[in-house]
């Protein structure tokens, strides 16, 4: 019995009464229409967005190389002000491009580590200095949460509309409700029959 009550509370704007306003009907239409809109849209931009983000990123490992590069100067002291973390400085670093020219940067190497070691870098195609692109795993999961945070995103907006366009009918149904009280009681010089 229960779950009747339940099914016909959801469904009360559908049903013929006297009781139901135009505006009932359509704002049945608007919820049903946003959650039609919602479920496809945001399957759609985090499906979408997900694979855009993957290839991005599938392209960047293709791009990026590692070479050797030298240090150009002792890397300071965990302590000092250019200390990354614990475990990691900022250093000058040299290297030659694929192509032969010399390029100079700031590369993250361990602290105190000595002129002139030689250390791993990421250059792109022109040889500069880049970030090391993640791993497969690290890519696949970067885009699942991004495709992830594009379907709420989209859901949230489409819902965002109909609550807008619901808050719009409820003032006008406020209004018609203000009128016909206006129309109706006697205390302030209405008509009741």
């Amino acid at each position: 019995m229960t779950g009747t009550r339940v099914g016909r509370l959801w469904t009360w704007r559908w049903r013929r009464s006297p009781l139901r306003r135009r505006s009932d009907l359509v704002e049945a239409w608007i919820v049903l229409t946003a959650w039609l809109i919602a479920l496809a849209g945001s399957l759609l931009a985090g499906l979408t967005t997900a694979d855009a983000v993957n290839r991005g990123l599938d392209q960047q490992r293709a791009e990026r190389r590692p070479i050797t590069a030298v240090l150009t100067q002792k890397a300071a002291g965990s302590t000092s002000a250019q200390a990354v973390d614990d475990s990691h400085v900022w250093a000058g670093v040299r290297w030659t491009a694929p192509d032969g020219s010399s390029h100079i940067g700031r590369t993250e190497v361990r602290p105190d580590t000595p002129k002139g070691t030689p250390v791993a870098i990421w250059t792109d195609r022109q040889g500069q200095l880049v970030s090391k692109p993640l791993t497969p795993g690290d890519a696949e999961f970067q885009a699942d949460w991004t495709g992830a945070l594009a379907a709420a995103g989209a859901a949230g907006f489409v819902f965002g509309g109909a609550q807008l366009a619901r808050a719009g009918l409820s003032r006008r149904r406020l209004r018609q409700w203000e009128e016909e009280w206006m129309r109706v009681d006697t205390r302030r010089g209405g008509r009741t029959g």
